[in-house]
């Protein structure tokens, strides 16, 4: 088994040995064991409270393997509005429950669920079923390690 205990600097050219696809809510483990297709058990320790970013780069314990994490694509509601006020508004109330959200200048992006897309349908706004990548915003008091 592989122990993956440390983040590496993303701009630092470095050869990848796996890609590690992960949803939204496997990027917020620190202690987690995941299997590569390939079959390799792979085992994340990190600091309590790291949130994984698509692109972020691991390292083992011994420095010789490097996993890349990749946002796995997974089931979303993406809400659009040609009325950009429409849109603040539906953040605003997104926001108000606290749910984890992707926010664009263009689109918002949230975790499939029927009752607030009844609310986004009252509000007015576009929502659409999708299976693509979901990158939450990192809550406003987290301290990216």
């Amino acid at each position: 088994m592989l122990m993956l205990t440390q983040r590496l600097n993303s701009a630092t050219e470095i050869s990848v040995n796996f890609t590690l696809f992960l949803t939204a809510e496997e990027r917020t483990r620190t202690r987690y064991r995941f299997e590569t297709p390939e079959g390799q058990s792979l085992y994340l320790r990190l600091p309590r409270g790291t949130i994984l970013n698509d692109g972020d780069l691991l390292q083992s314990q011994t420095g010789e393997v490097v996993v890349k994490i990749a946002a796995k694509p997974e089931p979303v509601l993406t809400i659009t509005s040609s009325n950009p006020l429409s849109l603040l508004r539906a953040a605003y109330h997104l926001g108000n429950r606290h749910v984890p959200l992707e926010l664009t200048p263009h689109y918002l992006r949230l975790s499939p669920d029927p009752v607030l897309q009844a609310m986004l349908n009252q509000l007015g706004v576009e929502v659409k079923p999708e299976i693509v990548p979901f990158q939450p915003e990192i809550g406003a008091y987290h301290h990216h390690s």
